[in-house]
């Protein structure tokens, strides 16, 4: 196999640059081309004759016998740039290289003058300790393209996306230039076709620009180009739209005449309306008001007086009782007793009323004022309990919610209520539902507006962390992005156990983040491609560059 590979170069040790067992350097034959994130195999001692040391190009430098520029611009005689120059230097490329594995854990540092090959798909597998994990676990990430035209799929270990083992999925990088939400509906796409029982996964997604996800079941108009059923093969999948799709669309203020939803897109089919009544929303209210400040827990502590209020106290659900019993919807609630009398803001429980009318006037602007419509006075017969709709999700069903045109408080909402649904189905109550799906992957973008790195706590972030710090073990995976992976709560992006990046700057790369990344990776992170991203899993050494084709439904302006 290694005489159907040519030698690429020898490894190189010097007294300044010696090889160790994380990292070696090796020179370039002429006219050999290597690039960063190519990999690379050369050959190491073994207690029974040779192994194999398998690393990832880092960096590349070229040196000559030159001292110093100025030998360069005077050897040119003296700064001539056409003609030959007058003293010949010696030179050659060096690349450094990360040591990713040893086919036999041999670890030594790889010794001088050793021959260095491109890894082959097999050696690929071997360097990420892909050949360790069994097939049933495989899932298709992207595909390794080298330089000299090898090609290799990377597989993700679905125990580490799906549990027990790990969970999570954080996708970051610039805004169209990463496509993340193309590669978060790919990846999703690629579990659904290889994951064994995949027909017991659900599937939520939140659709939080345009209309770009509300025709993930209908194919691309005139299919996909050659080049992308090519990547779509040879990563053993089918490019083909979701099946088994329930579309959720918001009520808007307009709706009731028009019967249009409030978003950019209308579904073929299979789409209904939500909304949301004060009875569907007295005990979310915290998640609603997720976005106030409430250092002195004030709001918090009326909040769970009207939870209480408008709570049977024999079954805990919607039942008005005492002076609560004329609250029935958002007017009467905020307009009447208890929270007013006369006119004047009341003090309830422990709350006074000055803060009583504070709440009143937050609760106002997010429920009246300023609401896109969402929110009504009575729930119509046709329009659906988000939570009720979320609670009906069956293994092999992917339910779409669009929030695109909520504003930023009824996103959060609508983000909390799906969250603390799926988190009670799985780890409070419990279901009896024979039914209930053994997993649900939920995908979100602009996962930073609902855990930000500096709010210290709230209820939405609170959710979040939950279902982060959890999920791995009560089979509920959330699939993130966002376009600054620093503005993440650091506990939600530490309990991931696969982060994917794709074209970010130099400032944000510079943030802490990103400190399991070597620097030189970082510069190479820097210029990637649209349809480029750089992925760490929990079972790689090193993070590697994958392509991946373009998902297989139609996109909006196509």
């Amino acid at each position: 196999m290694n005489a159907e590979r040519p030698i690429i170069g020898l490894s190189s040790a010097t007294a300044n640059q010696p090889n160790t067992s994380d990292e070696f350097s090796f020179w370039l034959a002429p006219e050999v081309i290597v690039n960063p994130f190519d990999i690379v195999e050369v050959e190491q001692v073994a207690p029974e004759g040779t192994s194999r040391t398998f690393g990832i190009v880092t960096t590349l430098e070229h040196s000559t016998d030159a001292p110093t520029h100025l030998s360069n611009f005077i050897s040119n005689d003296f700064g001539q740039v056409s003609g030959e120059a007058n003293t010949v230097r010696q030179g050659t490329t060096v690349a450094h290289v990360a040591v990713l594995s040893n086919d036999q854990d041999v670890y030594m540092p790889v010794m001088n003058d050793r021959p260095v090959r491109f890894a082959d798909e097999a050696g690929i597998h071997t360097a990420l300790g892909i050949d360790q994990v069994p097939e049933r676990y495989r899932v298709p990430a992207g595909l390794i393209e080298m330089t000299d035209g090898t090609r290799a799929v990377v597989y993700l270990d679905s125990r580490y996306i799906l549990g027990p083992e790990g969970a999570h999925v954080n996708i970051t990088g610039i805004s169209g230039l990463a496509t993340k939400t193309s590669y978060a509906i790919f990846l999703i796409q690629s579990i659904l076709q290889k994951v064994e029982n995949r027909d017991r996964i659900g599937v939520i997604i939140l659709n939080v620009k345009h209309g770009d996800l509300l025709t993930i079941d209908q194919p691309p108009r005139g299919g996909l180009p050659p080049e992308q059923h090519d990547l779509w093969r040879a990563l053993g999948l089918t490019p083909q739209p979701f099946s088994n799709v329930r579309y959720l669309l918001p009520y808007g203020k307009d709706t009731l005449t028009t019967g249009r939803p409030n978003s950019f897109r209308i579904p073929e089919r299979n789409w209904f309306l939500y909304a949301y009544s004060l009875k569907d929303t007295y005990d979310k209210l915290d998640l609603l008001l997720s976005n106030i400040p409430d250092p002195w827990d004030t709001v918090g502590a009326l909040i769970g007086e009207i939870q209480q209020g408008l709570s049977d106290p024999k079954t805990g659900k919607w039942g008005q009782t005492g002076k609560w019993k004329s609250v029935t919807d958002w007017n009467s609630l905020l307009n009447g007793e208890p929270l007013v009398k006369e006119g004047q803001a009341q003090a309830v429980g422990d709350v006074r009323a000055v803060s009583v009318g504070r709440f009143r006037r937050l609760l106002r602007r997010i429920v009246q004022t300023r609401q896109s419509g969402v929110f009504v006075s009575q729930r119509p017969r046709n329009v659906k309990n988000l939570s009720e709709e979320i609670a009906k999700i069956r293994g092999g069903e992917t339910i779409v919610v669009d929030i695109a045109r909520l504003t930023d408080d009824e996103q959060t909402l609508v983000f909390g209520d799906i969250l603390r649904t799926i988190y009670a189905l799985y780890a409070e109550e419990g279901s009896e539902r024979e039914d209930l799906p053994e997993k649900v992957i939920i995908f979100v973008d602009e996962l930073n507006k609902y855990a930000p790195a500096r709010e210290k706590e709230s209820p939405i972030i609170e959710q979040v962390l939950d279902i982060a710090e959890r999920g791995r073990s009560l089979g509920v995976v959330l699939l993130g992005a966002e376009q600054f992976m620093s503005a993440v709560h650091e506990r939600v992006v530490g309990n991931g156990s696969t982060t994917v990046i794709g074209r970010s700057g130099s400032a944000e790369l510079s943030s802490s983040a990103y400190r399991f990344l070597d620097p030189a990776v970082k510069a190479n992170i820097s210029r990637l491609q649209k349809g480029e991203l750089v992925i760490s899993h929990a079972t790689f050494r090193q993070p590697v560059k994958i392509r991946f084709p373009k998902p297989a439904y139609l996109q909006e302006g196509a």
